[in-house]
This record gives structure tokens, sequence and C-alpha cells, in this order.
């Protein structure tokens, strides 16, 4: 199952700028594990925003909330998420 996600993300401004980074470390990390177990299809930075665009290639519902919900910056993210089918004009194979 396909899902586009946009992510948006605001960290408290009275954050210690040490727990900004080691969030932000671990949610990279996390991110790039995703992305090379084809989870995270797709990453996209929104440009101008602390923002993305992605595209998550997952077995269900429930599975695409246990990624998102695992990821470090979660609790200070807002989201948009709508699943996704193959477009009978798409010339791509992989785009399930």
């Amino acid at each position: 199952m396909l899902f586009k996600v946009e992510m948006s993300v605001q960290l408290p401004s009275d954050m210690p700028a040490a727990v900004a980074d080691e969030i932000k470390l671990r949610e990279k990390r996390y991110a790039q594990e995703l992305q090379t177990q084809g989870k995270w299809r797709h990453l996209w930075r929104v440009a101008g925003k602390y923002a993305n665009v992605s595209i998550f290639d997952v077995d269900s519902n429930s599975e695409l909330h246990e990624i998102l919900s695992a990821l470090p910056l979660f609790p200070y993210m807002e989201m948009h998420i709508e699943a996704l089918c193959r477009h009978p004009s798409s010339i791509y194979d992989d785009d399930k």
C-alpha cells in the first residue's frame, strides 16, 4: 500500500539545541533505515519550511501508523496522509 505523507515539524522554541540535535540525529537514522528497507520510498524537503513530502510503501494502515508514531520527531509533527493507488496511464511498472 502506498501513502503520501506530508509532515511539518514545530519544535518548541525553548527546546535546548543539544536536545533538538539529538532528536534530529535519531530521526535521520530511523528514516534512512526505513528507506533501506524499502518502506520509505521517497523523501523530499519542502523548500523554505521544516517540512517534507514522503511516499511510504507498507503492508497496512496499521504498519504505517506504527512507523509514523515511532518517529523521534512525531510529538512535534503535524501530518496529512493520503492513500495512493496506481494510475492506469502510468508508464512505470514499480508504482503499485
